[in-house]
């Protein structure tokens, strides 16, 4: 947790590589409502603070990154390629 004095609060939920996937208001809300959302997103509430952390949970809530289609390269005219099946060779 990082504190930024005059910051508006926000919960910034990383990927497991530490890529930013969502910011998440928190000014707005109170506890018991930030409470519901960390348990409702996956987050693992331990019964004592000197409790160890269940192997299933060490990396919970994380999610991986969202998955975009590949990009087609754009060809010397800014035209893209058309596609191809995958038996269809281009030079045939």
């Amino acid at each position: 947790m990082k504190h930024l004095p005059g910051a508006d609060p926000e919960l910034v939920l990383l990927s497991h590589r530490y890529e930013e996937l969502e910011r998440i208001p928190l000014s707005d809300m109170t506890r018991e409502e930030i409470n519901q959302l960390v348990q409702e997103l996956g987050f693992y509430r331990k019964e004592t603070p000197d409790a160890p952390v269940p192997e299933e949970f060490q990396f919970a809530p994380a999610r991986p990154l969202p998955t975009l289609p590949p990009r087609q390269a754009p060809t010397a005219d800014g035209q893209t390629l058309p596609k191809r099946d995958k038996g269809e060779h281009p030079d045939l």
